[in-house]
């Protein structure tokens, strides 16, 4: 039973007399015409997919104030051998994309997308075989009719035609529609995943290197640290200190050393972090700068949210999925419809193997069939039903990609500029806690300030230093994610 919702949009006619003519997108041909002109328009046919029309984005039409676009930016990311100029970290990305497994299945995966491609576009052109077989049987005199056995054989060479089926309503068409759609979402995820491994390698290097700035000045605060605790000691054993004094000056030692072996395990799982991510680490290394030479300085993206996401690979593949299930529709639409399909085969036959070529033996079949769904207990009906509802689940996913894309952006926008004052004002406490450590450290060997003022200027400068660290790394880590964020260059899209 043809769906009503399918017979109200879409009317068919086969006309018996009169030129050929057109319904929606449907070439209706005389029933005479040639095989030559249906297999035209077979390959040809109409399409039931309903017209794609890309979802508006929905998102606001300008960034956040707080992510404002600085004046003359441009909307191209550079390169990343140009974004992230620190040779070591250049040479670790490289072997990245190179050795890393989870890229390589990625890979994979789009040749596997585009063998179904293949697979399912081979579908809208004929299979032609060529088969080459010899018969023989023996039937025993009781089922003869000559009441004699009877022993026949035959030989046959045909070329076959396997089941063609004439695309008349787009089903195969549609299909093949919805397996490219799948393929190109495939690429684009790969290539969404190529950006998100730059940028991890990037951030784990950045996070190796603050962890390594970390444990160095952890290493000099405990060594001066135990040099005052020492000078404590002294001071007690003249009685110009007390106990009291000396137990606090060893305590922030040994504290000292316990936050100095914490970042050292830090810095090695952020070291294993990278090694996993790199795949392979090289056998050499280039130098690398300090994590204050990094030089990486997105200043840049212009135009409209729109302009900027619309290029992510995460919504190019989300959109493709749009695509594939806007196309299933069509395909199962058109299961309510008759199927034509062709199966046929051309060649020679005789009995005798010399005869097989000879005059005469020339053989052929050809058998076409329809096939029209009269009951099926709903099923095409559900499917149709699953089919338009994936197609509002893929909307729907599109949407949300491109929402948490703008979400994404604004963020680290935002984080670059508002982390870029906080580094400012950082450096300048760093300065401050640090001349007031060495005037407080001189006023203590005089004997004019107290243990606790000493205790209180050492705790500050340490956290100070820290802090100025941990910022650096998180705005250098902010401008790295910028690089996946916004999709990476075209360069790097061709590719």
């Amino acid at each position: 039973m043809i769906n009503q919702r399918v017979a109200k949009r879409h009317t068919i006619t086969l006309p018996l007399r009169g030129r050929a003519r057109r319904e929606g997108s449907c070439m209706f041909i005389k029933p005479y015409k040639t095989v030559a002109i249906i297999l035209l328009a077979a390959l040809g046919g109409c399409s039931l997919a309903p017209t794609y029309q890309r979802p508006a984005a929905p998102v606001p039409a300008t960034w956040p104030d707080s992510a404002a676009v600085k004046p003359g930016a441009v909307s191209l990311m550079p390169d990343w051998q140009v974004y992230f100029p620190d040779p070591r970290l250049q040479a670790l990305i490289a072997a990245a994309l190179e050795n890393n497994r989870d890229l390589r299945i990625a890979t994979a995966r789009i040749a596997e997308a585009r063998a179904q491609y293949g697979i399912q576009q081979a579908d809208r052109l004929p299979n032609v075989s060529l088969n080459a077989s010899r018969t023989a049987s023996l039937s025993p005199a009781s089922t003869s009719f000559t009441g004699r056995p009877f022993q026949a054989q035959r030989y046959d060479v045909n070329a076959n035609l396997v089941s063609f089926e004439l695309d008349f309503w787009g089903r195969v068409s549609s299909l093949n529609a919805a397996a490219k759609a799948s393929y190109l979402a495939t690429e684009s995820a790969q290539h969404a995943f190529r950006l998100s491994l730059i940028s991890d390698v990037a951030n784990a290097y950045l996070s190796v290197l603050e962890l390594q700035q970390r444990v160095q000045l952890a290493v000099s605060t405990a060594k001066g640290r135990r040099d005052v605790m020492e000078l404590t000691g002294h001071r007690r054993d003249a009685g110009v200190s007390s106990d009291l004094d000396s137990l606090q000056a060893e305590g922030i030692y040994q504290a000292t050393l316990a936050d100095q072996a914490n970042l050292q395990r830090q810095l090695a799982a952020a070291e294993n972090l990278l090694g996993q991510l790199v795949g392979q680490m090289p056998a050499v290394l280039p130098a690398g700068r300090n994590l204050a030479d990094q030089g990486i300085t997105p200043d840049l993206i212009a135009g409209v949210p729109s302009e900027v996401l619309l290029q992510r690979p995460d919504v190019l593949a989300a959109e493709q999925r749009l695509i594939a299930s806007n196309a299933n529709i069509g395909a199962a639409r058109a299961a309510f419809l008759p199927r034509i399909s062709l199966t046929g085969a051309f060649g020679t036959a005789s009995r005798q193997l010399s005869g097989l070529f000879g005059a005469g033996s020339d053989a052929w079949s050809f058998q076409p069939a329809l096939t029209l769904p009269l009951f099926d207990a709903g099923r095409n009906s559900a499917n149709l039903d699953v089919a338009q509802a994936r197609r509002v689940i893929a909307v729907a996913e599109y949407e949300k990609t491109i929402q948490l894309a703008f979400r994404e952006v604004a963020d680290l926008l935002n984080a670059r500029d508002s982390l870029t004052g906080q580094l400012d004002a950082q450096q300048a406490n760093a300065r401050v806690q640090h001349r007031r450590l060495t005037l407080i450290e001189a006023r203590y060997q005089a004997g004019i300030a107290n243990h606790l003022e000493l205790l209180d200027a050492q705790r500050d400068a340490y956290a100070a230093e820290q802090g100025e660290v941990q910022v650096r790394r998180a705005q250098l880590s902010a401008q790295a994610q910028l690089y996946k964020a916004l999709a990476g260059d075209t360069a790097e899209k061709a590719n």
